[in-house]
């Protein structure tokens, strides 16, 4: 009888013991598993065929890896900026006026990106009353001062391209032609505050006056 107690109370060790392995083995096949899919899971790029700088190459006829550049190509950063047009100056100074005619078409482009890129920290009106400067950046002088107002084009060009005091280069969100739509934005602005009915046209002044058009 004593014998048959013990043999009945090592059954469920053996039990537990034969548990226990199983789930070391099936955490042992698990972690290999994992190890295979993760190593299988490389990216394809870490291990492209490629060349190191000045590597030599058996495939190319001169023996070398680095190629010629096609011709009429120019690397990125390396265009040459010249001209009124892309950099806003004549010479070494700033110019004034435009390089292309200013339409009705160049003002709505210039209101919308000057409303977009431009009045966070200028304000919609132009007086450097934007909500940017509200919240603690230095605020930007108003474009309706003498300063400003007799500013040439050029200027505004220059600053929009390098940037200016606390301002940075917008070279990058605003391309060249649209600089020059916000330019003539700003000289509306400028106009708009600082205008007399004398700038208008003789028929919109008669219009104005109350007389006929």
């Amino acid at each position: 009888m004593s014998r048959g107690r013990k043999t009945r109370n090592q059954k469920p060790e053996t039990r537990s013991v034969s548990a226990a392995h199983r789930r070391r083995v099936l955490a042992l096949i698990l972690l290999v598993s994992g190890f295979w899919f993760l190593v299988s899971c490389r990216q394809k790029m870490a291990v492209q065929p490629k060349y190191d700088p000045l590597e030599p190459s058996d495939f190319f006829a001169d023996g070398m890896s680095a190629r010629p550049r096609i011709p009429g190509t120019v690397a990125r950063g390396e265009l040459p900026l010249e001209g009124f047009l892309v950099t806003g100056k004549i010479g070494n100074d700033d110019g004034d006026g435009y390089p292309f005619p200013i339409t009705a078409a160049v003002m709505d482009r210039g209101q919308e990106r000057f409303n977009i890129y431009c009045s966070p920290c200028h304000g919609r009106g132009g007086d450097g009353n934007g909500m940017i400067p509200s919240r603690g950046l230095r605020r930007p002088p108003s474009y309706h001062t003498d300063a400003l107002r007799n500013a040439k084009t050029g200027h505004f060009f220059d600053v929009m391209t390098n940037g200016f005091g606390a301002m940075p280069s917008y070279a990058v969100q605003v391309p060249v032609n649209d600089r020059w739509a916000i330019i003539a934005y700003i000289r509306a602005l400028q106009l708009s505050r600082n205008g007399t009915i004398n700038d208008l046209p003789p028929a919109q002044r008669a219009q104005l006056s109350g007389g006929a058009p």
